[in-house]
Order: structure tokens, then C-alpha cells, then sequence
């Protein structure tokens, strides 16, 4: 699965255009953030990315997860948002 690392600076538009971008070839992307600002940045790039998709009538959803990650040989918890259509009650 794909992953998408986002930062306190990231820009969320560019992030959004990556989310659709991969959503449309994949059908399914993976956001990581760490830290506050991180997640900001993620949460707003997944409601631009939703607008970007609704023109091409793709409708997605957000399951949020924790994730252990090593960075630096340190272990962080990471918010790890997982995008995906709907499942319509099929599973």
C-alpha cells in the first residue's frame, strides 16, 4: 500500500492533489503524521482531497490508527489515516 508522509509543513493542497492522485490509480492510500501539526496538515489535505475526487464521482473514507514507528533509531507513535471508498455494508 501506498504511504503518504506529511508534515507540520507540508503544504495540505499538494498533499490533497497527492491522496486523489493515488486513490485514483490504487483505489486506496495510507496518510502518516506525527505530532500535532502534522495531523492538521494531514486531516485538511484528506477534505481537499475528498472535493478533488467528487468531480470525478469517488467517494471516500477515513479510518484513523495508531502506528509505532522508528525515526532515528527512537520509536514515535504516528497517527496513520487510512483512505478508501466505502465499504457499503459489503464487509
Amino acid at each position: 500500500m501506498e504511504l503518504i508522509r506529511v508534515a507540520a509543513n507540508s503544504r495540505s493542497t499538494s498533499v490533497a492533489g497527492a491522496i486523489a492522485g493515488v486513490i485514483r490509480e490504487r483505489g486506496q492510500v495510507d496518510v502518516q503524521a506525527i505530532g500535532a501539526g502534522a495531523v492538521n496538515q494531514a486531516v485538511k489535505a484528506i477534505a481537499i482531497a475528498r472535493g478533488y475526487l467528487e468531480l470525478d464521482g469517488i467517494d471516500v473514507t477515513c479510518m484513523p490508527y495508531f502506528a509505532e514507528v522508528v525515526i532515528d533509531g527512537q520509536e514515535r507513535t504516528a497517527i496513520r489515516l487510512t483512505i478508501k471508498p466505502p465499504c457499503n455494508g459489503a464487509g
